[in-house]
């Protein structure tokens, strides 16, 4: 085992001044890694040969805790408020200061890596771990750089992360004693306070959600891609809880990444190098690309065995909804190799309407497509959160509010140019209910969705009879193979025509409510694109 660290230890990892650091273990593989972990009490072997490990404290992300250096690069660039927080220069230094100091006694696992499957755009990045699991972690999210490549690997960008170290808010401007830091001017993110894994991968996405459409013209995307026999690339984007997953997963088409992209003038690439799913009520029936994948060398996230066995009882919610696994996109048999596509023929906004108004397909026009983008709607229904009783919607711009360093209009007249550039078409799907809101219709058969996902991608909807729905005034399809007419038109599925207006007008209204926000920034395209009550 010492010679195997020794191995793959050559050289100073350091770039920062990290060179004090008590031991590094540079680039180990997988193997290495886990029995580190293991040695360390971080995690311990499923019956699958993955590798259980806890996030501890935090068990999902802290958007409140993330802050991104206000400097002569960010000031009059970042779209600041509650999503975009700033923190100082001198904060930033004085935290910094303070762990590499934190470091000099610790254990210190390094990796290189690579963001951005296209080599025009990609980041290099040199990532410094305290922990073996989240180092394993950042090794089968990240893409992996070839031996030939790391002989000459220059990093651009920098990531250290030690959960163990705490900030003091009083002194370093931090909410409580966990951060996330984004420097764009030094191109480093500092993490502390937290071991969940997400921070590392969400870090980096934000970083790319600045630098790309800023410098590069390219659209960077909350989204998933597969790929057709016929090289025909399709994007879906959608919130928790609307298939994105389910339907970008299609035996049919290759698999390009899961989450996130980017879209230049030439393809569609993946950032990442694996996967980050939920697998809360996991079974091989509902996800067996998921299921399979979690073997030797993926990761689960604070899950619990069945009783007496190492075998995951992915039902058990005593630590949190939120469990996980990491794995590379390897474990996946049907992937694109490497994961990039052209550009996108169609692209499939989901959303999970709880209240049986939207149509279950419906195509959108520039302006739609635009507003819709923003908008970035699907609704959660009972029983989902402790206090909800009837449905509520939920609105996350551009897919992924959470993540966009930029005003999201910016992202969304970017997607509207490159719509209109690549003749893409733009398609609004309802995986929710159909004859009435939730606790009154039910849910839209998962065989017709991918029906007329099929006949989307097929081009079969291309010659078909379009009617404006006359609340939304989007064109919905009167006729769809595998798909019963009457289906098409949600007005028509529910008994009580007056009911199903006024609940168009409710949902109509929430979606201008949320838009304010963004009004005085939209132009008038954007702006065209709303619905009338």
């Amino acid at each position: 085992m010492q010679d195997l660290m020794t191995k793959n230890s050559r050289g100073n990892p350091n770039a920062l001044g990290v060179e004090k650091a008590k031991q590094f273990l540079t680039n180990l593989p997988p193997e290495a890694l886990i029995e580190e972990a293991i040695r360390n009490n971080e995690g311990v072997l499923t019956d699958t040969g993955a590798l259980m490990a806890d996030t501890g404290q935090f068990t999902g992300r802290s958007p409140k805790d993330r802050f991104i250096v206000k400097d002569e690069i960010t000031t009059d660039t970042i779209w600041w408020g509650e999503i975009n927080k700033p923190i100082s220069t001198e904060q930033y230094e004085g935290l910094y200061e303070k762990m590499l100091q934190f470091l000099e006694d610790k254990k210190v696992y390094v990796r290189d890596a690579i963001a951005g499957a296209d080599p025009k755009y990609q980041l290099d990045l040199r990532i410094y771990n305290t922990h073996a699991w989240q180092n394993l972690f950042c090794y089968n999210m990240f893409l992996r750089p070839t031996t030939e490549q790391l002989k000459s690997f220059n990093p651009n960008f920098t990531i250290i992360c030690a959960p163990e170290f705490k900030a003091n808010p009083a002194v370093d401007g931090t909410r409580g004693e966990n951060f996330t830091i984004i420097n764009l001017n030094k191109n480093i993110i500092l993490i502390g306070g937290s071991a969940y894994a997400g921070e590392i991968k969400k870090g980096i996405f934000s970083v790319l959600n600045y630098t790309l459409p800023l410098k590069e013209n390219v659209l960077s995307m909350h989204c998933s891609a597969n790929i057709g026999k016929d090289k025909d690339t399709a994007i879906f984007f959608g919130l928790s809880g609307t298939g994105k997953t389910t339907l970008s997963a299609d035996s049919k088409r290759k698999l390009i990444g899961d989450d996130e992209h980017g879209w230049t003038e030439e393809d569609i690439f993946n950032f990442e190098g694996g996967c980050y799913a939920k697998v809360i009520d996991l079974t091989r029936e509902k996800e067996p690309e998921i299921w399979d994948a979690i073997k030797f060398g993926a990761i689960v996230e604070n899950t619990r065995f069945y009783p007496d066995t190492r075998r995951v009882d992915y039902t058990n919610k005593s630590v949190t909804e939120n469990t996980r696994t990491a794995y590379p996109i390897h474990h996946i048999k049907n992937i694109a190799i490497p994961s990039t596509g052209e550009v996108p023929h169609n692209i499939f906004f989901l959303t999970a309407d709880a209240f049986g108004v939207i149509p279950p397909i419906s195509k959108l026009n520039k302006a739609q497509a635009m507003y819709h983008f923003i908008s970035g709607y699907t609704a959660k229904v009972a029983g989902t959160e402790v206090g909800i009783s009837e449905p509520q919607t939920t609105f996350s711009a551009c897919f992924g509010a959470a993540f966009l360093p930029l005003h999201p209009t910016k992202y969304a007249e970017l997607f509207g140019q490159k719509m209109e550039t690549h003749h893409a078409n733009v398609w609004l799907v309802n995986t929710g209910w159909t004859g009435g809101p939730y606790g009154k219709g039910s849910r839209i058969k998962l065989k017709y969705t991918r029906a007329m996902i099929h006949a989307a991608l097929n081009g079969e909807l291309d010659h078909v009879e379009y009617r404006p729905h006359e609340k939304f005034e989007i064109a919905v399809p009167q006729h769809c193979p595998q798909v019963p007419d009457k289906l098409l038109n949600p007005k028509n599925t529910w008994e009580d025509k007056k009911a199903y207006d006024q609940k168009a007008d409710h949902l109509i209204n929430s979606f201008l409510k949320n838009f304010e926000q963004y009004k005085a920034y939209a132009n008038e395209t954007i702006l065209s694109g709303a619905p009338h009550t």
